[in-house]
């Protein structure tokens, strides 16, 4: 398996442990339903239904959850992770004890859905900027303990992570440097702490607007500037004083109908909250077939 069908290494995630978590809040002391209808021996065979266009994410995570649930389901893939995908397609066959398929199938169903539609709008955006050296990227603005999920299905949708917590990357945001008492203390003090810690992160400082930047600038000792809520016109100035001495990235109410003239603009980031917390979901079904 390659990365992408590894977040618990990429984003300290236990997959095992969300499963077990999301099985327990649905099921409680039961799947009465099934239990009532339908016989503890009955087979049954289900097909996961394409109900919209987009970009399928979670299939690897689906065939965990079958797995989980009962280990004797046999699931056949169709269509992988990252592949496009269009109404009426067929990703995936599960086969096997019939209250068993309908005890995973919500969970599948949710999870594969909502990372469906992360991974369809990253890639529109990416599509957008594939002749540009701009990587898109993703926020902190995750759903609170599957953020592993989200992440992964900007990975799966051919975006890039931003960082992944608070502990993988220093980021001295408006706050930090107003509560440290300006850029040049906040700057001198990420890098004390990291030499005293002997800890090796990346340090990114924020800008509010050009002054911010030339103040930066002298300061240096940082690896990247995000270009926080800046203008068209003032990210092209901003490139131009950086000149390529630090990294940077655009941020703040980039949608895709502006994105490319940000990426054109020849920064390194796009970043955009809306990736996670934004997201229609794609519409999926579970279908019970011969």
């Amino acid at each position: 398996m390659n990365k992408k069908s590894l977040p618990e290494i990429l984003y300290n995630f236990n997959i095992h442990q969300f499963i077990s978590r999301g099985l327990a809040e649905d099921i409680g002391d039961g799947d009465h339903t099934s239990l009532s209808c339908i016989p503890s021996l009955a087979k049954g065979k289900a097909k996961l239904l394409v109900k919209e266009n987009g970009v399928i994410a979670g299939v690897a995570l689906a065939i965990s959850i079958f797995k989980q649930v009962d280990k004797t389901l046999k699931v056949t893939t169709l269509i992988n992770d990252g592949a496009l995908i269009k109404k009426g397609d067929i990703v995936l066959i599960v086969e096997g004890k019939a209250q068993s398929i309908l005890l995973a199938e919500r969970l599948v169903l949710n999870c594969m859905q909502r990372m469906s539609g992360i991974a369809t709008a990253t890639h529109k955006l990416v599509t957008i900027c594939k002749n540009t050296k701009t990587k898109v990227i993703d926020t902190r603005k995750t759903s609170p303990t599957i953020r592993g999920l989200e992440k992964w299905a900007v990975l799966i949708g051919g975006g890039s992570n931003h960082r992944i917590g608070l502990y993988d990357m220093i980021l001295i945001k408006d706050n930090h440097i107003d509560y440290s008492g300006g850029i040049k203390q906040a700057i001198e003090s990420a890098n004390k702490y990291l030499k005293l810690k002997n800890k090796k992160l990346q340090i990114e400082i924020e800008a509010r607007n050009l002054k911010e930047v030339k103040q930066i600038i002298a300061v240096g000792n940082v690896n990247r500037i995000m270009l926080d809520n800046f203008s068209i016109s003032d990210i092209k100035k901003a490139v131009k004083l950086i000149n390529g001495k630090f990294q940077t990235e655009a941020s703040g109410g980039i949608t895709h109908k502006t994105i490319k003239k940000y990426a054109d603009c020849g920064v390194n980031y796009i970043s955009l909250g809306a990736l996670t917390h934004s997201i229609k979901s794609i519409d999926l079904s579970l279908k019970a077939t011969k």
